[in-house]
């Protein structure tokens, strides 16, 4: 293996860095959504997980699939932009329609008061929202049809890696085998930690903010902070 495919291979894991931490399409829906939804750490880095690796897989398949048909990189790169712009609106659908979900969710589990009479005369009220009744049979029905993981992960598997294709492509012109799998390796694994990194620490901390009486809309604030991503995604090129 030659010394410019070492170069490239380390500047691809720097370039990987840098794309996904100016990229909060890459963290901020997992830890919004683990924070709403309440999963465990270990359950939200493996979904997160999950999600990079088809994020990164599938551009390395696409580069792959252009190399074995001699498409060329500008071409290549035409097909990843589309592929991101589908990504992006995808990410500001979810956003919004979970946004529109999480605030119908807060308005009817309102919390309100009852009154009781009793035969003596005696008055007395209590506190609750419709929330909470019956709920183990609402939690695991959520169990089982919870589409939430499944939807990101369809997301990220659009979300293209722009910089990944024209890194492939000179180990690739070299008959390098080894150093394509090098370039993409170092480019992936080091978007993953970063990913897997910031969601960590940003769920850590997150897990200390209460936020009182606007807890019955963590879904809605969820969602519109993923639409917010999205839209930063697709107009400010984030």
């Amino acid at each position: 293996m030659n010394h410019e495919i070492l170069l490239i291979a380390g500047a691809a894991a720097g370039i990987g860095f840098v794309h996904t931490l100016l990229g909060p399409d890459h963290y901020l829906p997992f830890i919004v959504i683990a924070r709403a939804r309440q999963w465990r750490l270990s359950k939200t880095l493996f979904v997160s997980f999950l999600c990079g690796l088809g994020h990164v897989l599938s551009s390395v398949a696409l580069g792959l699939l252009g190399i074995a048909l001699g498409v060329a990189v500008f071409k290549l790169e035409n097909i990843e932009a589309f592929r991101g712009g589908m990504a992006a609106w995808l990410l500001i659908g979810f956003g919004f329609a979970y946004f529109l979900w999480g605030l119908r969710r807060a308005i009817k589990n309102k919390p309100h008061k009852h009154v009781h009479f009793h035969a003596d005369g005696e008055e007395h009220d209590h506190h609750h929202h419709h929330g909470d009744e019956h709920a183990h049979v609402h939690d695991l029905a959520a169990k089982k049809t919870n589409l939430t993981p499944w939807i990101l992960f369809a997301i990220f598997v659009f979300g293209p890696c722009e910089p990944l294709i024209p890194m492939i492509m000179y180990p690739a012109a070299k008959h390098s085998v080894a150093g394509v799998i090098l370039v993409a390796t170092a480019f992936g694994a080091v978007t993953i930690a970063t990913m897997l990194t910031i969601i960590a620490f940003a769920s850590w901390g997150i897990s200390f903010v209460k936020l009182g009486k606007l807890e019955r809309y963590v879904h809605a604030l969820a969602g519109a902070m993923i639409f917010f991503s999205g839209l930063s995604v697709q107009f400010l090129g984030l």
